[in-house]
């Protein structure tokens, strides 16, 4: 007899009931898995991800981003390169009291993200089109959020601008980046390295949460 293969609605269930933290309330899920299926829709138009299958997108796309959420402190948060609004909108979603800028300089993804604001009614979201290292803004963000820089040091660079004495850079980071965290400038401050649990995802994840010393 052949296995039934679970859904993705299944598999996220699954996997959010095996993350730390606050559970999914059913409106929660429900957002989860429309988000996940505007995904599915225009990434087969405007190839946002390369990534195509749902369920795969379940453990690397909605996991993943959700496997940070106890790191996410305070009013603000701003998710640098969201690209397909990853991590942006599962934390948006999960944390309602947040609000999330979700900055990319590419259009279609803007676009997207757009939608997606309008589809799923998130009040707490903003997507706005512009490069990190240039974009301005008054309001201080608590946290700024990566998954898409691929050098630590380039982070923390096109970041200094934006952060204030409290405000924590959270990277995002397949194994252990020890070459990455030695290259770190001296005005870096590297306040742990966590060891992510993504269900589903049989791969090393880490989060390293850092500050800048403004005086440096």
């Amino acid at each position: 007899m052949q296995t039934r293969r679970c859904t993705p609605a299944e598999s996220l269930e699954t996997g959010l009931n095996a993350l730390p933290g606050k559970q999914a309330h059913p409106e929660q899920l429900g957002q989860l898995l429309s988000y996940l299926e505007l995904l599915v829709q225009w990434n087969a138009s405007y190839n946002l991800t390369a990534v195509r299958d749902p369920f795969e997108m379940v453990s690397r796309h909605l996991l993943d981003s959700l496997s940070v959420l106890p790191w996410v402190r305070g009013a603000s948060l701003l998710d640098a390169g969201t690209g397909a609004g990853l991590p942006g909108i599962p934390l948006a979603i999960m944390q309602p009291e947040l609000t999330v800028t979700l900055l990319d300089s590419t259009g279609k993804k803007i676009r997207f993200l757009r939608h997606v604001q309008r589809r799923l009614i998130l009040e707490n979201i903003r997507p706005v089109q512009a490069r990190l290292e240039s974009w301005q803004t008054e309001e201080i963000p608590t946290c700024i959020i990566s998954r898409a820089f691929s050098s630590l040091a380039g982070f923390v660079e096109a970041s200094r601008h934006l952060a204030a004495r409290d405000t924590l850079l959270l990277a995002m980071k397949g194994k252990y980046p020890e070459a990455e965290l030695k290259a770190l400038p001296d005005w870096t401050r590297v306040h742990s390295v966590e060891k992510l649990h993504v269900p589903g995802l049989q791969e090393d994840r880490h989060l390293v949460i850092m500050s800048v010393n403004l005086f440096s």
